[in-house]
């Protein structure tokens, strides 16, 4: 299964990396499988917990880990699942700069002890 993001709005915008659910390793994941997000699935399967986040240092700067995070909140968000920001890129930086994403967030016993 594949979750592309697609640039919006004017021509001459960059183009938004492909990034692909791997539902057999758990992770979104850019097309070269070099960028990853990494989730665990809690509550029976109702809550995807966001673990962790690479990104390797020569694609850093690029925006490869919102990506990354727009692809797994937009999974959450249509198949009615909330989320556990455990990663620390997640919570401490994403989802501030991101106050949208709050809605999907999972608020009954916080962040898992992982």
């Amino acid at each position: 299964m594949a979750a592309t993001t697609k640039s919006e709005g004017q021509s001459g915008a960059k183009a938004v990396p492909k990034i692909v659910l791997n539902e057999r390793q758990h992770k979104f994941e850019t097309e070269d499988k070099e960028s990853y997000i990494q989730y665990v699935l809690r509550n029976d399967g109702k809550v995807m917990d966001l673990i962790h986040t690479f990104v390797p240092s020569s694609k850093r700067s690029l925006g490869l880990a919102s990506h990354l995070c727009v692809a797994a909140f937009r999974h959450a968000q249509s198949h009615s699942l909330s989320v556990i920001p455990t990663c620390s890129y997640v919570s401490d930086t994403f989802v501030p700069r991101n106050p949208s994403w709050r809605s999907v967030l999972y608020t009954e016993g916080g962040k898992s002890n992982m």
